[in-house]
């Protein structure tokens, strides 16, 4: 049995009390729907300035009545004293996922950025450390890794941050080690890697790569590639990133905490190469999709040219396994768009 499915037994045992942040976003659902299938009671804290409410109902429509009876939320911003203490009070563990998750939107609105993510963070951090949380599971980045040129990236290895969203995620793990170093209140950071999966936000100036291009792709839209393509990434599916919230949230050895961890697959993908992936699966049933062309434009700024993660480190003190390779997760992830995005 792997400690995945070793934590969701416990879990079941000894049901928990969770406070998930970001709770109507992508990842934020996806971590809910997940506890309350295993009989979890949940608090979600969101503002909904880029959660999607009909998130939350998905979620509802996939769990039994009983399971969504135990799911309590409070709408609010995590940069509200208040709203934070409210939220925390009778917290055992906390998943933290609030953010304005964009390189792009940080470069074009940076004090939004580290209202949101600075700010914010260090409000929820202390108010779940006053509240008693026995942990703090919260969402970093892989954008830290910044100019490092290190292939893979490994978590001690980082470089100098090349925006401001990466500047405010690298803040948050300060934080993290300043509580741990202070009050001994313990926390796992987590380096997503380009998470991607249902729910996920095709739409607007600052969607991810993936959405977006199946979105067009589906709408027999241009799809637009920054730079040659040959930018890699190492893409991650949603099941993954639950994984590791949960693995980190129960570990119970004391090595593990009060660490960062990469989150993803340990491979990569050109831009180009991805492209390929979703025209030939969607293309599949589709003649004008099959011969889809992308445009090419300039480079963005504040991006990196490549992302590889290297995930030893999680699965050695998490017991981290990623279950979905990149095909994959784009074999799940497409039926969920073809449904919702048709």
């Amino acid at each position: 049995m792997s400690a995945f499915e070793k934590a969701k037994e416990q879990l079941r045992r000894e049901p928990r009390r969770w406070l998930v942040t970001g709770c109507a976003g992508f990842i934020g659902s996806n971590l809910i729907e997940t506890l309350l299938r295993l009989d979890q009671r949940v608090v979600g804290l969101d503002d909904f300035s880029l959660g999607k409410p009909r998130n939350l109902e998905l979620v509802r429509e996939s769990v039994e009545p009983a399971q969504w009876a135990r799911f309590e939320m409070i709408e609010g911003s995590i940069a509200s004293d208040e709203t934070c203490e409210r939220a925390c009070a009778g917290a055992e563990l906390v998943l933290h996922q609030a953010a304005i998750g964009s390189v792009p939107r940080s470069i074009d609105e940076p004090l939004a950025s580290h209202e949101a993510n600075l700010t914010g963070f260090l409000t929820i951090l202390e108010r779940a450390r006053r509240a008693g949380a026995r942990r703090f599971v919260y969402a970093s980045s892989s954008a830290v890794y910044g100019d490092s040129p290190e292939l893979p990236k490994r978590e001690e290895a980082i470089g100098r941050p090349l925006s401001p969203y990466a500047v405010t995620k690298r803040g948050n793990e300060l934080y993290a080690q300043a509580a741990a170093s202070v009050h001994g209140f313990e926390s796992i950071g987590l380096r997503y890697f380009n998470v991607f999966g249902p729910r996920q936000d095709p739409s607007g100036a600052y969607a991810a790569v993936i959405p977006r291009w199946v979105a067009a792709l589906i709408r027999r839209e241009t799809v637009y590639i920054n730079g040659t393509g040959e930018t890699s990434r190492d893409f991650c599916y949603v099941a993954n990133a639950v994984q590791a919230n949960v693995l980190a949230a129960v570990a119970t050895d004391p090595d593990a905490t009060n660490r960062v961890y990469n989150v993803a697959v340990n491979e990569r993908a050109s831009l180009n190469q991805l492209f390929e992936l979703l025209r030939s699966r969607l293309g599949a049933s589709d003649p004008a999709v099959a011969a889809a062309k992308p445009v090419h434009r300039d480079f963005r700024p504040g991006d990196v040219l490549h992302s590889l993660a290297d995930t030893s480190l999680a699965r050695e003190k998490l017991g981290y396994a990623p279950s979905h390779t990149l095909e994959q997760g784009l074999d799940e992830a497409l039926d969920w768009y073809r449904t919702h995005l048709n």
